[in-house]
């Protein structure tokens, strides 16, 4: 087969991945380059990016990944996006930001969510014949603060000036194909995770838009993720570097395309994501939720498919936190004194490949310390904003390199609690597909898989998956493979860790003290935090 050429950029909560690949009966990474940008995060909940830093971000590293794969900018066919969810970059007729990007993780608008839909008889948090209304229409209900909805609220509240001059209500990449093309449209995944779409339908729902005060004239045209949306504009093709006319395609969200590079695309396929942030995702053909779990089938990057999806704000989150905070004086694990705010994913590489040889060298359990990586609230299986980390049961013996291991089986704990979350309404995979920076660390594959009691498989650069997952885009769109389900036929397994029976009665009990901690201090984070 042919090869064609495609760039992609993984656009994530601290940086940007730039791959260029080389698409034929695989999908092969050529070209390879990084970059970093802030994340504001601010005492009121707020935490907002820089539209402007991810674009010199991405003409930062442009040229790099094109240099390093050794091609003519020229042979590029095809340009995609894999980038993070859930955020709200509201934009005048220019395409100029109205308002600094409003991330996933900002909680401000917790009036807004009040007002909105958490009053009266409720369930799950939400008034109950909005839900009930919500489930029906979309699949879902902004039931969260940190749902896009209630951030688009609280600029109209406080920014009515702003507010005012907004014409589009974008998600991250949307901006980015915008400022590429003018073209102002939103996936069908990206669509879906603003709760405003009709799942049946395919489109905008007006009657929920009018249910939640949203104007409906803000909503952009929805397109396919393998859509040609438009082409490259001179002005930011020569900022870029790249050929001016190269088509660019809708991408997906990382929710969507992380699974796609996993090659996790068959019905009842599991995979498993630790990055900056982590989850546990299946694929299935219906619409689920579970309200009280705050866990839902969102829209993929197939539309015909879902992917029930729970997710864990802070995972790798955590182990940034280990480097940044507590492992430098005990292991000298500081590589470099960099800000939480300044660095990114792909650093995870030399991290984890130094962790692992001290997590290993202590015994599973940690000496009975337990960690909850709940550093920035958290959404499910139980939504709290006031919940915080914590290490239990620390004593005179405890030491530095226990904590560390500890951080690392928590977020395990917390991943198995997904995985048993969702087997209550869909059957997940007995064999799951493990990636993001995580997956880099044999140590952590390996506690996966005895915390679990699933086998884990790892693909290869397993940080790099999303970019893949957009390369999978460019594929289809351009006519190489039928559809984002041929990814598993081309994206296979490399690496195999089988659980340890013999571990087993250990994490079940210290699974199961963990699964207590948020019950026995709901309060005293209220006490706290609220």
């Amino acid at each position: 087969m042919e090869k064609k050429y495609a760039i992609t950029y993984d656009i994530g909560t601290t940086g940007v991945k730039c791959c260029v690949f080389a698409l034929s009966d695989k999908v092969e990474i050529l070209g390879f380059a990084s970059a970093g940008y802030g994340l504001y995060v601010m005492p009121d909940g707020g935490a907002e990016q820089e539209p402007d830093e991810w674009w010199q971000a991405m003409c930062d590293t442009t040229a790099i990944a094109v240099k390093n794969a050794g091609i003519d900018p020229a042979q590029i066919e095809g340009i995609s996006f894999c980038s993070q969810m859930q955020g709200l970059v509201l934009v005048d007729r220019d395409g100029i930001p109205v308002h600094r990007a409003m991330s996933y993780m900002d909680q401000r608008a917790k009036e807004e969510l009040k007002k909105g839909i958490a009053y009266g008889p409720q369930i799950a948090g939400a008034y109950i014949p909005k839900l009930l209304k919500s489930l029906k229409i979309t699949g879902a209900v902004a039931a969260s603060v940190k749902d896009p909805v209630w951030k688009y609220k609280w600029i109209e509240a406080h920014e009515p000036e702003n507010f005012a001059r907004a014409y589009k209500w974008l998600d991250v990449k949307e901006y980015l194909i915008s400022r590429m093309t003018g073209k102002f449209v939103m996936t069908h995944d990206s669509a879906f995770s603003t709760m405003l779409y009709d799942i049946h339908n395919k489109c905008w729902s007006r009657s929920i838009c009018d249910m939640y005060g949203v104007k409906f004239e803000h909503m952009a045209d929805i397109v396919a993720s393998t859509d040609k949306v438009g082409e490259l504009r001179a002005e930011q093709a020569a900022q870029l570097g790249l050929q001016a006319g190269t088509a660019v395609f809708g991408g997906g969200g990382d929710a969507s395309l992380i699974g796609v590079g996993a090659g996790a695309v068959g019905l009842g396929d599991t995979h498993v994501y630790s990055g900056t942030s982590g989850w546990v995702s299946t694929v299935t053909d219906k619409s689920v939720v579970d309200t009280s779990a705050m866990i839902a089938a969102i829209v993929g990057a197939d539309a015909d498919r879902y992917n029930y999806f729970a997710e864990l704000e802070t995972a790798g989150k955590c182990l940034e936190w280990v480097k940044d905070h507590l492992a430098l004086d005990e292991i000298d694990i500081y590589l470099q004194k960099v800000h939480v705010a300044d660095s990114y994913e792909s650093e995870y590489t030399s991290l984890y490949d130094y962790m692992t040889d001290v997590i290993l060298k202590v015994p599973a359990g940690s000496g009975g310390v337990i960690f909850t990586p709940w550093l920035h609230g958290n959404r499910c299986p139980f939504e709290d904003p006031n919940a915080k980390g914590m290490f239990f049961n620390i004593s005179l013996e405890t030491g530095k390199s226990d904590m560390i291991r500890a951080v690392v089986e928590g977020v395990c704990y917390h991943l198995r609690w997904f995985i048993e979350t969702e087997d209550k309404k869909v059957k997940t995979g007995d064999t799951i597909r493990f990636v993001g920076g995580g997956a880099l660390s044999r140590a952590t594959c390996q506690i996966l898989a005895d915390i679990t009691g699933r086998t884990v498989e790892v693909v290869a650069s397993p940080q790099n998956v999303g970019a893949v997952g957009a390369a999978v885009v460019i594929a289809a769109g351009l006519g190489l493979v039928d559809s984002v389900r041929d990814a598993k036929k081309l994206i296979p397994a490399e690496k195999t860790y089988t659980p340890n029976p013999q571990l087993k009665p250990l994490y079940d009990k210290q699974y199961n003290v963990y699964k207590n901690l948020y019950k026995s201090n709901k309060k005293n984070f209220a006490d706290l935090n609220g």
